[in-house]
């Protein structure tokens, strides 16, 4: 068992792929450290609980979850098509004008703490057209940054995420100390809302797997995990602030609108109704047109 080995764990029959990310002793008892290969998990395992994967077992048991991602992106590709349709049809009062308008979607800063999740992320967001900082950052460490990194780039959206997971030995699900990452989330939404206190003037997605959602939403975030404490997929929180991104500053979004095309929906998703933060200008320009 080496660092980056794909694994599955026999007492949980292989139910999710992970990967090993580090190996310390542990009660005296070799363990791994180990990260979900789909769904932002955390997680520690005896090595002989574990059991690699072949490339081949790995693309085989992937497959059911890159179908669902695949669906998950022609939905949200839909619905996105309809927004652009709908403002292009009040911008030009109908289609009875020739309007040169652009648009300036909302920007957004991702915070993650998987250099890898965060690759998946940006690539998403470049698919999708959303202008994004991405920042890679230990869950632990994110509450010392957002104050600096909102300065620096001004989002409109800020996304606090990584890997988090709630243990039962630890206590109770009410108690937030028997999660791995939840109360650094919370922290971190705390400095972004000292920063910018109202709700649609900054608006947060916070939390990763089985995150304690309660805590999250009291902090102030806008959207969070994990209302019925059940793993959510790296992809969601681009999916809920893309949304956002692509709504216009004058709209509210249901909260049932933003979940319906994420992965895991509303058992690992939940937030409050928000307004969108896209504007509309004119006259549009194209870049290096001559004066």
């Amino acid at each position: 068992m080496s660092i980056n080995t794909i694994v599955g764990r026999l007492s949980h029959q292989c139910d999710l792929l992970f990967r090993v990310i580090d190996i310390q002793e542990i009660d005296g008892q070799t363990t791994a450290i180990l990260y979900g290969e789909d769904y932002r998990l955390i997680a520690n395992a005896p090595v002989e609980d574990l059991v690699p994967f072949t490339e081949e077992e790995q693309l085989t048991r992937s497959s059911k979850v890159r179908s669902l991602e695949e669906q998950s992106w022609e939905l949200f590709q839909q619905d996105l098509d309809l927004v652009r349709s709908q403002q292009e049809y009040t911008a030009t009062e109908g289609y009875k004008r020739e309007y040169n308008y652009f648009q300036m979607p909302g920007r957004v800063l991702h915070l993650d703490g998987d250099p890898n999740y965060l690759k998946r992320c940006m690539e998403l967001y470049s698919k999708i057209g959303v202008a994004v900082k991405g920042v890679h950052c230990n869950e632990k460490e994110m509450y010392k940054h957002i104050p600096s990194l909102i300065d620096q780039y001004r989002p409109d959206i800020l996304v606090i995420t990584g890997h988090d997971a709630y243990s039962k030995a630890k206590g109770k699900k009410i108690d937030l100390n028997a999660y791995r990452h939840s109360r650094y989330f919370v922290e971190a939404v705390r400095e972004a809302r000292k920063k910018v206190p109202h709700l649609d003037q900054l608006v947060i997605f916070a939390g990763a797997c089985q995150s304690h959602f309660e805590s999250l939403i009291f902090a102030g975030a806008n959207f969070a995990s994990s209302p019925q404490r059940v793993n959510i997929h790296a992809l969601d929180p681009v999916y809920i602030v893309s949304k956002i991104s692509f709504t216009p500053f004058t709209e509210r979004v249901n909260v049932w609108d933003v979940l319906r095309n994420t992965l895991t929906g509303q058992k690992g998703l939940g937030g409050l109704d928000t307004k969108g933060v896209l504007r509309n200008g004119m006259p549009f320009r194209p870049p290096g047109e001559d004066e």
